[in-house]
């Protein structure tokens, strides 16, 4: 057998261990499980995890959007809650407690605040993706300097996207995942419709 075959042959071996259906126990405390697991998946991951990977803690009949639904109606006097963000779903605390978080001391690495120029430039690429830096030359009036732009990349905001249909077919720029987890949307649907010059203004 070889190691690759081992490899597979034990990771077949754990899932067949992992008892997904839960009928061994009474229908009540098969959901309260079925809600822990998505709980304790959540809790451990440092980005949003997709239904379709919650759907494998629990039998394939059944519901993660009413588990999902569950679960946030016990959260609804707790500090925190369970929200969907980039296709996928994460705990995040409220927003009425930021003023008691940011008072806090020893929270680690604060969240990322951005300059006018920053947030501005995160918006051109947001809604106008693919876009390059011509075209954000065209909406600012002026070049976009590649400081910025490395910056935006370094934290994860923007990534390369497909090469432009322009002479020398430059790099174009478009948003990631972390882009949705910072601004909390679900997807780029739910950026809000823009006003007309509202991003070179």
């Amino acid at each position: 057998m070889t190691a690759l075959s081992e490899k597979q042959s034990v990771t077949e071996s754990e899932h067949a261990l992992f008892d997904r259906d839960l009928d061994d126990l009474p229908a009540e405390l098969r959901w309260r499980e079925w809600m822990g697991r998505i709980e304790a998946v959540l809790f451990a991951s440092a980005s949003p995890v997709p239904s379709e990977e919650l759907q494998k803690l629990v039998g394939s009949t059944v519901s993660i959007d009413l588990l999902i639904d569950d679960i946030q109606a016990e959260l609804k006097s707790r500090p925190y809650e369970l929200v969907s963000v980039a296709r996928g779903w994460m705990f995040r605390t409220k927003v009425r407690f930021a003023d008691a978080i940011k008072a806090a001391a020893d929270l680690g690495q604060p969240r990322t605040e951005f300059n006018e120029m920053e947030m501005a430039v995160l918006c051109a690429v947001a809604y106008h993706q693919p876009i390059d830096r011509s075209g954000m030359a065209d909406i600012f009036g002026k070049e976009v300097s590649r400081d910025l732009i490395a910056r935006l990349r370094y934290l994860k905001l923007i990534a390369d996207g497909p090469r432009a249909p322009r002479r020398g077919a430059p790099h174009t720029f478009v948003t990631t995942p972390e882009f949705l987890v910072t601004f909390d949307l679900r997807s780029l649907r739910d950026l809000p419709e823009l006003e007309i010059g509202s991003i070179s203004s």
